[in-house]
């Protein structure tokens, strides 16, 4: 028996994620026209993001409790800016085609 097949995984989530993708969306306004925003270049950046936090893995309501008191913390919101705005950079120096 498969793992998956056995267990719901359905509601298990990453709450970073989302913040990732509202940052970068957020950054992705205030950059150089000319960089690149093909769906490769974008997803690069979120994945490069993602790599670079710490994750906020969530399954129930206390989880969703505890990754909201992690996502307000300042540190945590720093971190996600840095993060994209390292990955912004990477991706904008070495994109993922010609």
């Amino acid at each position: 028996m498969a793992l998956m097949d056995g267990y719901n995984f359905e509601h298990l989530k990453n709450e970073a994620e989302q913040l990732v993708l509202h940052e970068l969306e957020k950054q992705l306004e205030t950059q150089d026209p000319e960089l690149c925003r093909c769906n490769e270049c974008i997803v690069d950046m979120a994945a490069i993001a993602l790599n670079a936090v710490k994750p906020l893995y969530r399954f129930s309501l206390l989880g969703t409790q505890y990754a909201a008191q992690a996502m307000n913390e300042q540190t945590y919101a720093e971190s996600v800016q840095q993060a994209v705005a390292q990955a912004i950079a990477k991706v904008k120096a070495n994109p993922a085609h010609d």
